[in-house]
């Protein structure tokens, strides 16, 4: 009784293991040349390959799909993750934020621990196969077709990933897999993203250590927090506005009321009287001047526009009612969003197969038996921090089980 999986990525890999290690007949089809190139990647090219933290812990840093989630999660939680890799060779360590990471540094180790994996439970490989369909007999599948004929399978695992770095081969298939079987496929959007923002390009470069971003849905804040954040050519990205990026995928950005707190260390008070305290040392010089001792440059004259101040104005000048709009501004910069980045430069997808046609025990499709979704096509995103890459080794090792008892049937 074969399984085939459809993807050689982390997923795929994972779910292509685990039906071979419990006695399948397992065959992954891989449309690229290598397997695990979005693997290569992650993390820099270190791969943060899971987040050493409680289940609990974890699924609080689900974006979407966290109830359905909670069954692979508990059944391979990042701990299982972290004993798999090491028995394959692979010793790891974990750094800032539980982020775990391979002692080499290397994400091609990550690649070759699965692989390794995979080939010792009896997987066999193809590359350069593309799927181009799934063959189905009545409501239960019964093969995969490619470009050299079809393949009988009892069970197919989709494992093809999402839309995200579209060079490594992530082009969205599954979603056709998907919706050529019946399955609804909520709208996808890159996730994990820096922000187009208008106004701001000319501190393109300019990294704030620490600052505060806030984001309001209309009246309610669905984001503050305090962090790094760097300004681009296009707008804004570095860790904070990759965090917010993964709230506001459904949403209309231009809706979206932000604020940046350049100096959330100083309440209102403080900060009135260090302003108070530098117009007085620096009476004679210009606000342009003046503002450095506060902000890199081009900052603080993005800073003073938003305050309706002349950066040419001398500080003796500068009225009552223009320092507490410059106070203001500094507390609460209004930043303008325009759109997410493209998905050649997200991190993940956010949306994908509906999860309520998904048993979320086994990843069996409720509408067709023997079809399988796992990893990034499925509608499951998650913060940055090894989170992602979790979601796709514990969904992929749940449906490789599913697909196991499918056949076993």
């Amino acid at each position: 009784m074969r399984v085939i999986v459809i993807g050689g990525g982390a997923s795929g890999l994972m779910a292509a293991y685990a039906a071979a290690a419990g006695g399948g007949d397992v065959l992954l089809l891989e449309k690229n040349e290598k397997l695990g190139k979005k693997i290569y990647i992650t993390g820099k090219g270190r791969c943060n390959l899971t987040n050493d933290c409680p289940p609990e812990t974890f699924l609080q840093n689900v974006v979407h799909g966290e109830k359905f989630l909670r069954g692979a999660i508990y059944a391979f939680p990042p701990a299982r993750t972290m004993e798999f890799f090491e028995a394959q060779g692979l010793p790891l360590k974990v750094e800032r934020g539980n982020r775990v990471f391979p002692v080499s540094d290397k994400a091609s180790d990550v690649t070759k621990a699965l692989e390794r994996a995979c080939l010792q439970a009896g997987v066999r490989i193809r590359l350069n196969t593309e799927a181009k369909g799934i063959a189905r007999r009545g409501e239960a599948v019964c093969g995969v077709v490619t470009a050299q004929g079809e393949l009988p399978a009892d069970a197919v695992i989709v494992a093809t990933g999402g839309l995200s770095y579209p060079s490594t081969g992530s082009t969205g298939d599954g979603y056709k897999f998907a919706l050529n079987a019946g399955h609804a496929v909520t709208p996808r959007t890159p996730s994990l993203v820096g922000i187009e923002a208008e106004g701001v390009s000319s501190a393109q470069g300019i990294a704030v250590k620490n600052c505060t971003l806030t984001a309001k849905r209309r009246e309610k804040t669905i984001f503050s927090a305090q962090g790094e954040l760097l300004f681009t050519h296009y707008g804004v990205s570095g860790p904070l506005v990759l965090t917010l990026s993964a709230l506001v995928t459904r949403d209309v950005l231009p809706q979206i009321g932000c604020t940046l707190d350049f100096k959330p260390a100083l309440d209102e008070k403080k900060l009135d009287e260090r302003l108070l305290r530098d117009f007085s040392e620096r009476a004679n010089e210009q606000m342009k001047n003046v503002m450095r001792g506060l902000l890199p440059a081009e900052l603080g004259l993005l800073v003073l526009r938003a305050a309706q101040i002349r950066a040419e104005k001398q500080a003796n000048a500068v009225t009552r009612e223009e320092r507490i709009r410059l106070r203001n501004a500094l507390k609460a910069f209004p930043l303008s969003l325009k759109k997410l980045r493209g998905y050649d430069e997200a991190v993940v997808t956010s949306g994908g197969v509906e999860l309520s046609e998904i048993d979320p025990k086994t990843m069996q499709s409720k509408k067709v038996k023997g079809l399988f979704f796992c990893g990034e096509t499925l509608d499951c995103d998650a913060y940055t921090g090894g989170f992602n890459l979790q979601i796709a080794f514990a969904t992929g090792y749940s449906a490789g089980m599913g697909a196991l008892k499918c056949t076993l049937r």
